[in-house]
């Protein structure tokens, strides 16, 4: 092994040790695929998630799935009932069980590479962000920088932003801006539109310090620019466990050849055992 593969890998295992206070649950999970084992962790401080889980498994439910959804860079996902007999042009993704699991966030857990975490329908028709009974997906993320991470904290307060633009617009003072911007929105006229966007946005900037908001916690700031992840997820989707052996085959998985609705050009077919517990 390169000493650099070891220092990421002790990397991994310290900040995995200090900065969580979760506990893991005594099973040890396996995914098994044609290109390696993952070893998997439950978190205790998502029961209802872990229980789900483990119940699955035990009825081997997962066996001969299909990894459906693979995004380099993002995640890889699977789960999906209707995958195990999919024709090969089938869109997959909207398989389940006929129940979900309630959200569990857990403040302390960010999507760093490697995380376990439940797939759900948007908010639009899910509302509570409940979770699906079956489908899941592994981070693979990248690497963050301060930039990055910053339009991602903003991302996930986007209703924030959004009352907040409304609340600036709406101002006697701001009625040249929002006339403006409505103008160049409907003429297409890009170039003037980015213009004024900028000022509202740098307005929006002064009054979006000045409430409270959803932001990094510094530990998961250090582990999104080192490991790696997916920011913008987080406080939105729930986290359950993570991939403690075998995070290279994550990276062998998301790089394989997709179609355009990004499932896999070959049948990634997968089986979940607990090997220990």
């Amino acid at each position: 092994m390169h000493l650099k593969s070891i220092i990421l890998s002790l990397s991994f295992v310290l900040f995995s040790k200090l900065n969580y206070s979760q506990t893991y649950s005594p099973e040890i999970i396996q995914i098994s695929t044609v290109y390696g084992n993952m070893k998997v962790r439950l978190f205790n401080e998502t029961p209802q998630h872990r229980d789900n889980f483990i119940k699955l498994v035990r009825e081997h439910f997962y066996d001969s799935l299909l990894f459906h959804r693979i995004i380099e860079g993002f995640m890889i996902q699977g789960g999906d009932p209707d995958s195990k007999h999919a024709e090969a042009t089938k869109l997959l993704g909207d398989g389940d069980l006929k129940y979900t699991v309630p959200a569990e966030f857990v403040p302390t857990l960010c999507h760093k590479k490697g995380m376990l975490c439940a797939a759900r329908n948007g908010d639009d028709i899910n509302p509570t962000k409940a979770s699906s009974a079956c489908q899941f997906y592994i981070v693979q993320g990248k690497v963050r920088d301060d930039k990055e991470l910053k339009s991602y904290e903003k991302r996930i307060n986007k209703d924030l932003v959004t009352k907040l633009k409304e609340e600036i617009l709406s101002k006697p003072e701001n009625q040249l801006l929002k006339e403006k911007i409505a103008a160049f929105k409907e003429a297409k006229n890009n170039d003037s539109l980015m213009m004024y966007t900028k000022q509202l946005d740098e307005k929006v900037n002064v009054e979006y310090e000045k409430n409270p908001h959803y932001t990094f916690k510094p530990e998961h700031i250090q582990l999104y620019k080192t490991i790696g992840g997916t920011p913008h997820l987080d406080n939105n989707y729930t986290i359950f466990g993570e991939v403690v052996e075998g995070l290279n085959i994550i990276d062998k998985i998301a790089a394989v050849g997709k179609n355009k609705d990004d499932r896999p050009l070959i049948d990634l077919r997968m089986t979940i055992s607990i090997i220990s517990q």
